[in-house]
C-alpha cells in the first residue's frame, strides 16, 4: 500500500496504526503536495512506473463564499487538487491496468456536483468533472477488467469545512441529518468497488435528496443557486 499526503506526520501515524491493524501489511508512504504541478507530474511518473492494482484519488479541497471575493491562488489550488491532479494519476495507473486487465480506481466527487452551488462555485464545479470524467473512462474501459467507481458523499465531519471555510461562519455544512460518518463513507465506497458499482451516495438521506435533485428541471435549479446567492450576500 503507498500512502500520499502532504503531511508527513499524519502519513507516519496512519502507517503505524494500520500495521499494527494488519501486521502483514507493506505499506509505503509518499510526502506530495498535489496542489504543486511538479510534485503531482513526480508522483504520475512514478506510479507510471509501478504496477498499480488500485488507486484511490481522495485529495480534494474546496472554498466557501463568494468567487468575486476568492483569492485568486486558492481558486487555481483548487483546480489543480480536484481536477488535474486526479486526471494525471488516473491517467498514469490506466495504461498498466489495461495491459494485465485488472484494476480499480475510485474517484471521490461529492453530491456538490450534481448542481450549481453559489458559494461553493469552484468546488461544485470540479466535482461535476469529476463524476463527469469517471463516467466517461468507466465507459472506456468496460469489458476490460477494470472497475470504475464514483463516490459522491454529501456533508462528512471530516477537517474539510474548516480549510474551506474562510471567513469562521460556517461551523458545519448543511443539515446534521445529511451527515455520514466518514466511517461509513469508507465502507460504502469499497463495497461499491467490490461490487463494480459506477457511483455511490452514502446515506439514505443524501441519496434520496440527489435523487430528486436530480429531476430538477434546470430553470429550478438555477433559481435554487440566486436564493444562495441571495443568502450569501445577506451573511
Amino acid at each position: 500500500m503507498l500512502l500520499v499526503a502532504r503531511r508527513r506526520d499524519r502519513l507516519e501515524e496512519l502507517k503505524e496504526q494500520l500495521v499494527s491493524a494488519y501486521p502483514a501489511l507493506i505499506i509505503e508512504i509518499a510526502e506530495r503536495d498535489l496542489s504543486d504541478l511538479s510534485q503531482t507530474n513526480e508522483l504520475a511518473q512514478s506510479f507510471a512506473a509501478k504496477r498499480i492494482d488500485f488507486l484511490i484519488n481522495n485529495a480534494g479541497l474546496g472554498d466557501i463564499g463568494s468567487f468575486a471575493t476568492a483569492e485568486p491562488e486558492r481558486i487555481l489550488t483548487q483546480v489543480q487538487v480536484n481536477v488535474l491532479a486526479l486526471t494525471a494519476l488516473t491517467r498514469s495507473v490506466l495504461p498498466a491496468m489495461l495491459t494485465q486487465r485488472r484494476g480499480a480506481i475510485l474517484n471521490v466527487s461529492s453530491s456538490a456536483g450534481f448542481m450549481p452551488m453559489a458559494g461553493f462555485a469552484v468546488y461544485a464545479a470540479t466535482k461535476a468533472y469529476v463524476t463527469s470524467f469517471s463516467e466517461a473512462i468507466r465507459a472506456e474501459t468496460r469489458g476490460c477488467g477494470i472497475s470504475v467507481t464514483t463516490l459522491c458523499p454529501g456533508p462528512v465531519h471530516t477537517e474539510f469545512t474548516n480549510v474551506a471555510d474562510r471567513e469562521g461562519k460556517m461551523q458545519r455544512l448543511g443539515s446534521e441529518i445529511f451527515h455520514v460518518p466518514v466511517e461509513r463513507v469508507a465502507r460504502a465506497a469499497l463495497r461499491a468497488v467490490e461490487r463494480d458499482r459506477p457511483l455511490i451516495i452514502p446515506g439514505i438521506t443524501m441519496k434520496v435528496g440527489m435523487g430528486i435533485s436530480r429531476l430538477f428541471p434546470l430553470a429550478l435549479l438555477r433559481a435554487a443557486a440566486r436564493v444562495g446567492a441571495t443568502s450569501l450576500k445577506s451573511s
